[in-house]
């Protein structure tokens, strides 16, 4: 890797990224033209090495980065939108059926163990920020939060027996298929979470809300490939995975987050 070497001459099979563009002056500009212009491939630092981590560095977003580039058609094309909310609906349809059983028996443990509701539900902050009741299956003591909202951490005290199995087979998780069926959120995206958090969160995390751009997911990209965590820095790697995401959405990209969703439930590696 060369930094800032404006004597470059041979262009053929070179990348060459550009960071802050807007505040390179007009020969660097014009340097950038030519060597488009002579072979190479030039393209915002970010982007490039967005192809090549698997997530968006999120320390170099700057406004650029969503105002001109070709991608977030998820956010912009109606075709998309309309696809993946009858993706939606039918796979949760056939998810409701199958696991029918399964949520049955999860209901009669959880009253069996512990005194208080089957299903909880708990203000989460959706897309456009907007306020809506997620339903999960209770997994914690009735009195988790008897002295305030907390984040949630590995091996956590508040959760029940039953509540650790479901948590880490993400039988907990079930329930939100309601929240799909009502529109609320979609079967794969960022996850939801509570706006008293993300006031935290936002002032050290850029563009933090942009993942309300989005509806959010019962499960997501983030979830399958960053280990559990309950922290400002976690929810930075979280940010990364969920910006990503929303820029390079695909169906096979929806696809591959099942399957390994699929592999978490199974293996019962979930949080």
């Amino acid at each position: 890797m060369v930094i800032n070497d404006y004597s470059l001459t041979d262009f053929s099979s070179k990348v060459i990224c550009h960071f802050e563009s807007n505040k390179l002056d007009k020969d660097h500009r014009e340097f950038l033209v030519r060597a488009m212009e002579f072979g190479a491939w030039v393209e915002p630092l970010v982007s490039y090495l967005d192809s090549r981590l698997g997530y968006t560095e999120v320390r170099l977003l700057q406004s650029s980065y969503f105002l001109h580039q070709k991608a977030f058609s998820i956010l912009s094309n109606g075709r998309s939108q309309f696809n993946k909310r009858m993706f939606d609906l039918v796979l949760a349809s056939v998810i409701a059926l199958l696991t029918l059983p399964v949520c049955l028996l999860t209901a009669i443990l959880i009253k069996l163990e512990s005194k208080g509701p089957v299903i909880y539900k708990q203000l989460r902050t959706g897309q456009y920020n907007r306020e809506y009741y997620v339903y999960k299956f209770r997994s914690m003591r009735n009195d988790a939060e008897s002295n305030g909202a907390q984040w949630a951490s590995e091996n956590d005290s508040r959760i029940t027996k039953v509540g650790n199995f479901i948590r880490k087979t993400r039988i907990d998780e079930l329930p939100q298929l309601i929240n799909v069926f009502l529109g609320d959120m979609s079967l794969i995206g960022p996850r939801p979470e509570r706006e008293v958090f993300i006031e935290e969160l936002e002032k050290s995390i850029v563009y933090y809300r942009f993942r309300h751009a989005v509806k959010p997911g019962i499960t997501g990209l983030a979830q399958v490939r960053y280990p559990y965590g309950a922290s400002v820095e976690d929810a930075v790697w979280k940010h990364k995975y969920d910006i990503f995401y929303i820029k390079h959405h695909s169906f096979w990209l929806d696809i591959r987050i099942l399957f390994a969703t699929l592999k978490v439930v199974i293996f019962g590696m979930g949080r």
